[in-house]
């Protein structure tokens, strides 16, 4: 049974991958130019050193290319790359939630299929992207010292961990308190938001956007970052959860009578 619920993860996995990788092409990659398109000007702007001559100019004028035609992997490229990324990203997290789906049927949450693949997704979507979100909200190409690329990213993973600890222990309270069901519904969410609240607020800020970035831009960039994986997340829960119904519906019908 795991088996087959795994090779049905990474089949919806791969393809609500696809499904994001189209959102975030049509709502993302022009934001991603634009930002380029910044970049390239700022360091076409820069003026070169006075003792570096024409070889200073040289490379003051290809240093925005980085991201462009002339980069070693050229925009074109990328974007093709796009749908590559979504699809292997689909496939990994699909596993996964296979895995963890296999744990929590029949032990916790709905009882359905449909509602607890739905209520999982949801859950995941929260713990795993909308909390390190908030706190370290995805930038786009121009933003961001690379120098520190390490210590971020070393901090977004710790809010990626606070947000399924707080889950976990979300969890542990709602079944712990033996009240009313909005009695535990209120304490779970308490018991989610306090280490949620505490990292937020104890944890450092990250804010490297330039003086002159726009702001619609910086806006318009992480609300389709954000978008993308809320496509991704609603549609492998609605997938995932309506093939589970189906299976299930089949298998609770009633053999066909024998015709001998």
């Amino acid at each position: 049974m795991i088996r087959t619920l795994v090779v049905r993860g990474l089949l919806i996995g791969l393809l609500a991958g696809f499904v994001a990788g189209t959102f975030a092409f049509v709502f993302g990659e022009p934001r991603v130019d634009a930002a380029i398109a910044l970049e390239e000007a700022a360091a076409a702007a820069e003026p070169a050193p006075a003792s570096a001559g024409k070889a200073g100019h040289d490379h003051a004028g290809t240093a925005g290319h980085d991201h462009g035609e002339e980069a070693v992997v050229g925009r074109p490229v990328q974007k093709a790359g796009l749908f590559l990324a979504t699809g292997l990203y689909g496939l990994a997290v699909g596993g996964v939630f296979a895995l963890v789906f296999a744990g929590l049927r029949g032990r916790f949450g709905p009882r359905g299929d449909g509602a607890l693949a739905l209520a999982s997704a949801a859950t995941a979507f929260v713990a795993v992207i909308l909390v390190p979100f908030l706190k370290y909200p995805a930038n786009p190409p121009a933003v961001g010292d690379p120098e520190t690329i390490n210590s971020r990213t070393a901090l977004y993973v710790v809010m990626v961990i606070v947000g399924l600890a707080a889950v976990a222990v979300a969890v542990a309270t709602a079944r712990r308190v033996t009240a009313g069901p909005w009695q535990r519904r209120v304490a779970a969410g308490v018991a989610f938001l306090v280490p949620v609240v505490a990292a937020w607020l104890l944890l450092p800020t990250v804010d490297e956007v330039p003086e002159g970035f726009p702001a619609s831009l910086l806006w318009n960039f992480r609300l389709a970052s954000l978008g993308t994986q809320l496509v991704f997340w609603t549609a492998f829960g609605v997938l995932f959860g309506w093939v589970g119904d189906r299976v299930a519906g089949r298998s609770a019908l009633p053999p066909a009578p024998s015709s001998g």
